[in-house]
């Protein structure tokens, strides 16, 4: 049988709750203050189609996180260099370290507030596996590297923690550019690699609008 597509009030309601939940986050102080009747009353519609959609308050997190995350994602994935798998292994990852890094500063309150939560916090959610996944394959291809790949991998993901990134950025006071270079810095000495060019800081991901 074919797949069934979703109806289509199904989908204007999923984007009418990414879309509420997306600007509540952006608002709100604390991601804690931001309950699923917030978004379901922002959004305009009950209770009952947001839990049917997204099961709980942490599979609406993972969606708008998801949704925020997609265009970084494709860029890694099938994009040109600095992201995209025709850069030298090394230089990828520091690209991609780059790129998660403005990703959290760009989404703190959301970031903190999934890997804060339920569910696994963030070394349950996909999105940590897929990541973890592509930085330990691309290590396996750095030129001398001797370092477990596995656990490298989890020690540079640790530097982009969104715990770190609020605390930095936020009571510590480092700037945007700041956090960037020494995250790039950090990452090339473990790599034994040369500091890279960071790339303009233009285009960030966003979430739906």
């Amino acid at each position: 049988m074919p797949e069934r597509k979703p109806r289509k009030d199904a989908v204007r309601n999923r984007e009418a709750v990414l879309a509420a939940a997306d600007g509540l986050f952006a608002r709100r102080e604390s991601p804690e203050d931001v309950t699923m009747a917030d978004v379901a009353a922002a959004a305009g519609v009950g209770k009952g189609t947001l839990f049917r959609a997204f099961g709980d308050r942490t599979g609406l997190l993972r969606a708008l996180y998801e949704a925020r995350l997609e265009p970084v994602r494709e860029a890694v994935e099938a994009g040109p260099p600095p992201l995209g798998p025709a850069t030298p292994p090394a230089r990828r990852v520091l690209a991609v370290l780059d790129a998660l890094l403005r990703f959290k500063l760009d989404n703190r309150r959301l970031a903190l507030a999934l890997e804060e939560g339920g569910g696994g916090g963030l070394y349950g959610a996909g999105h940590y596996e897929r990541w973890h996944g592509l930085l330990r394959g691309v290590l396996e291809q750095v030129p001398g590297l001797t370092a477990d790949s596995g656990f490298t991998a989890h020690a540079l993901l640790a530097a982009v923690r969104a715990d770190l990134v609020e605390h930095l950025a936020g009571p510590a006071g480092v700037s945007r550019d700041e956090l960037r270079a020494a995250l790039a810095e950090f990452a090339a000495r473990v790599l034994g690699a040369d500091g890279p060019a960071l790339e303009p800081d233009g285009v960030r991901a966003a979430g739906p609008r």
